[in-house]
């Protein structure tokens, strides 16, 4: 049989009903009823299929209070809705229940109560307000599903829409506003999608999860809320790699929060990609308790405090994310949470741009730092720091600062355009490897009193006063640093300063090379003077520090000690000095310098004159014989221990028997073949680039090749001028710093500038080019970057191609040779691998996507990294760990995010 129509008609006696309720009582299941315009005072219960609809649309049928405080609607079946007004008269009691079934309502208006589906009733609700309501607009209790499409929650003394207990929600392009309490509370253990929708001046937050729920935030815009836009409490469960579980937030818009604009405590996951969070009135997204926070390609503005905020046990990973014009920090991390940063950008906050705090553990790769007043990176107490290629520009205080007990390990930085480069306070263990520390207004490097850093491959330029600050009882090591272009002094250390300097390049100061003040100490060894203005090296009176093997080329003088002054001296020379002190190379030991004899003030400690011809042992004492240079055999052997890189190694050993050749050729008198030295290191990041080069320049000087053999690293930054006549000198100045070594310039194909466009680019190519001509012997080029790239880049410049005539290409590292550089720093660290690590090592880098932002070797070391602190979590933990127990890496120490 068909589903009947019934009609209700109040005012017609016949082929209608009067009521509702009696048409209710005829209908069957199916059965349609259809209802004319009018106020039915009448209290209903649907407890089978039918459908109630007004007949003359939307808002002509209109179910007014009969009995206060019972629901004037309840629906115990599969029943729909279309165009029914629901009016209330208490508005904290529900005006529709549903109990049972899976209801519908349509285009209705619920007016003066709540919407509440309790037990297992499923409810789905489209192009429907609710409105006028106390405590609840719309209350989900149930374990079946809501659906809330096109619809408006508004004018509600209470919470928008609460989802509780097992519910399964579903919001989508719906609007809640007008709100005294949360937008939406999502808590128990329900589940809810909310997508396109909207929450606006709620007077709590606009989005509100507690205890075990899990929820989905996709493209929606939350505004004005009171307190925290979003506030995430409780102990959600883990997000899942199938999207399901944790607190899921992508798209949204987060606008003028009263409070911190996403709030992530508790324990649960939060994941947010692709927001914006804007005008918070505390920070712009904050983790505390035990939460784990991940935010993806979110820009972070204008927030009245600091824009990402993690603190307690909470852990955080921040990928691509831009934060700027906060008035507090960029980025802060305190007590003892954790944050990995990689990539984004921190720009124009009102304090430091990261703030590292209490015990705080933070990793920072390829972030950039711009306009702060105060410090880039600030880390104290006693945190942790751990940071590989981040550009810090324009820092009012330092680029980076570390003080009290803090740790920081530093692989890769360029500071430019700050107050100070890098400032070292903290008695903490401190390790930098290849800084760039660019046009400082005052110190490019200050070690503060007490310290013990140790700074590798460091380069300072242009500081506004001096290169290098050793404060009192500091005790830093430098090596293989460079100081160039600084007004003051290159190096100056204070009264009982005791660094050790070795292998360090210092020029073109606007003082001394090296300053040595009174009562200074320290081990100055294998070191370049050249180009200062003052002597270039002072020593002042009680300083006692030990000089040996230093070179000092292109100046006034040489040396200079006050009275009382006692330097140690050994092998030290000078060349093209006018008043010298030390002998030029290759003078007999004893015989007077070209300024003759020396002073008595400058007498070593054994007696001997300066320019003795003994040199330091290994050890770095005193000895009889000369340094051992390094042997060609260890060096291949050395590159030969490698991971992976047979085709370079193969490459490498190939050239060296072209060199040999070429040094015998020379040796014997003969003509040097037409052979390029100079190389192109092709490859994506990671794959071992700078290493080899680092190498390949220590070999040509075991050849015979190169004086040297240092490795000076040059950039784009470091070779490009910023207005007409500056690249020139700039190019030029690092040039010549590679002097007898290998100048490597990493991404060169950055030079190449776009078409059209007024770049300096070409100017720094054009300037290499006439240098490489002019000083072919004393210097090799290797220019490194992506495949593709550096095609272009050759053929930007006729001389290239002609100067760069060998291409080294370094493939990606494949997942056992990950798996063999992961174990090889495990050998270094005294740590482990089971064989069950071993496997779930080779999985966990088979699952990694291999993309743009894949760092092959660096993936694998900060791989290592992370599951030695998966391995201390999981061993503080025990009662009574081994030996075993605290070097033995096994599966669950893997990080869970490949």
């Amino acid at each position: 049989m068909s589903p009947a129509i019934h009609h209700v008609r109040p005012n017609t006696r016949r082929g209608a009903f009067r009521t509702i309720a009696d048409a209710l009582r005829a209908a069957g299941t199916e059965d349609e009823i259809r209802i004319a315009a009018g106020d039915y005072p009448e209290r209903l219960l649907l407890d089978r299929a039918v459908t109630l609809v007004a007949e003359d649309g939307p808002g002509t049928v209109r179910l007014v209070p009969v009995t206060p405080g019972l629901p004037a609607l309840e629906l115990s079946h599969s029943a729909t809705l279309n165009g029914i007004t629901v009016l209330g008269a208490d508005p904290s009691r529900p005006l529709v229940l549903v109990t049972a079934g899976t209801a519908e309502l349509q285009d209705c208006d619920i007016a003066g109560g709540r919407l509440e589906v309790v037990r297992a009733a499923s409810l789905r609700v489209t192009r429907t307000v609710v409105r006028d309501a106390a405590l609840a607009g719309v209350h989900a209790d149930t374990t079946g599903t809501v659906w809330l499409t096109g619809g408006l929650v508004t004018n509600i003394d209470g919470t928008g829409v609460v989802v509780s207990g097992g519910a399964t929600a579903h919001l989508t392009d719906s609007t809640v506003r007008t709100v005294s309490g949360s937008g939406v509370r999502v808590r128990g253990e329900a589940t809810v999608e909310i997508r396109r929708c909207a929450v606006e001046g709620p007077g709590r937050n606009a989005l509100l999860v507690e205890e075990r729920a899990a929820v989905l935030l996709d493209e929606c815009r939350l505004k004005d809320a009171a307190a925290e836009a979003v506030r995430v409490l409780g102990s959600s469960p883990r997000a899942q790699d199938d999207g399901t579980g944790g607190v899921r937030i992508t798209g949204a818009e987060v606008t003028g929060a009263g409070a911190t604009g996403i709030l992530a405590a508790g324990t649960g996951d939060v994941l947010v990609s692709m927001c914006s969070v804007r005008d918070s009135a505390a920070a712009g997204v904050s983790a505390d308790g035990s939460a784990r926070l991940e935010l993806v390609d979110c820009r972070i503005s204008d927030s009245r405090a600091s824009g990402v905020v993690v603190r307690g046990f909470a852990r955080a990973v921040v990928t691509d994310t831009t934060v700027r014009g906060t008035e507090g920090n960029g980025i802060l991390v305190g007590e003892r949470a954790e944050v990995r940063v990689t990539g984004g950008s921190v720009r124009a906050s009102a304090y430091s741009a990261v703030h590292i705090a209490g015990e705080a553990k933070a990793q920072l790769t390829a972030l950039r730092v711009e306009e702060t007043p105060e410090h880039g990176i600030g880390v104290t107490e006693r945190a942790r720091l751990t940071l590989e290629d981040c550009q810090l520009t324009g820092c009012g205080l330092s680029g980076l600062h570390l003080d009290g007990y803090a740790a920081a390990t530093v692989d890769g930085m360029t500071v430019r355009r700050s107050h100070n480069g890098v400032t070292d306070r903290s008695r903490g263990e401190v390790r930098v490897r290849d800084a760039r520390i660019v046009d400082a207004e005052r110190a490019g490097l200050t070690c503060g009193p007490d310290t013990t850093g140790e700074f590798t491959g460091c380069r300072v330029g242009g500081a506004g006063t001096a290169g290098v600050v050793v404060a009192e009882r500091a005790a830093p090591t430098l090596r293989d640093c460079a100081v160039s272009g600084s007004a003051g002094s290159g190096l100056v250390v204070a009264r009982d300063g005791d660094p050790t300097v070795l292998r360090t390049t210092v020029k073109e100061t606007g003082k001394n090379g090296l300053f040595i003040g009174e009562g200074g100490k320290g081990r100055y060894e294998d070191c370049v003077l050249s180009a200062t203005r003052y002597p270039a090296v002072h020593v002042g009176a009680e300083a006692r520090p030990v000089l040996r093997n230093l070179l000092v080329t292109d100046a006034a003088e040489d040396l200079s000690v006050d009275e009382g002054a006692r330097p140690e001296t050994e092998g030290c020379v000078s060349r093209g000095v006018e008043n010298a002190v030390w002998p030029a190379p290759g003078t007999p030991a004893g015989a007077p310098s070209a300024a003759g004899p020396v002073k008595a003030a400058a007498v070593g400690r054994a007696g001997a004159p300066d320019g003795t011809t003994a040199t330091a042992d290994a050890s770095g004492g005193d000895g009889d014989e000369e340094t051992p240079e390094e042997s060609l055999e260890d060096l291949l052997a050395e590159l030969g221990l490698l991971v992976g890189l047979e085709r370079v190694k193969h490459d490498v050993a190939s050239l060296v028997k072209l060199m040999q050749m070429v040094r015998r050729r020379e040796e014997a008198g003969l003509a040097a073949p037409p052979l390029s030295r100079h190389l192109i290191f092709a490859g994506n990041p990671g794959t071992g680039k700078t290493t080899v080069a680092r190498l390949y320049g220590r070999i040509l000087a075991a050849v015979g090749l190169l004086d040297r053999g240092h490795l000076v690293e040059a950039d784009r930054s470091s070779l490009v001028g910023e207005y007409v006549g500056h690249t020139g000198p700039k190019t030029q100045r690092v040039f010549e710093e590679a002097m007898g070594g290998v100048l490597f310039i990493d991404e060169a194909y950055s030079l190449t500038p776009a078409a059209g466009s007024n770049d300096f680019g070409h100017e720094a190519i054009a300037t290499l080019v006439k240098l490489m001509e002019d000083h072919r012997d004393s210097v090799v080029v290797i220019v490194a970057g992506y495949p593709d790239e550096m095609e272009h880049f050759i053929d930007s410049n006729p001389g290239l191609a002609s100067r760069f005539s060998r291409t080294l290409l370094f493939e990606d590292y494949d997942t056992p040779e990950l798996v063999s550089i992961v174990e090889h720093h495990a050998e270094r660290h005294q740590y482990r691998l089971t064989d069950s690590a071993r496997e779930a090592l080779s999985a966990f880098f088979e699952a990694t996507p291999r993309g743009e932002r894949f760092g092959n070797g660096r993936t694998a070391r900060q791989t290592f990294q992370a599951m030695t602190e998966g391995q201390a979590y999981r061993v503080a933990e025990m009662a009574a760990p081994d030996e075993t127990d605290l070097i033995t890496l096994r599966p669950q120490d893997l990080p869970e995010w490949p």
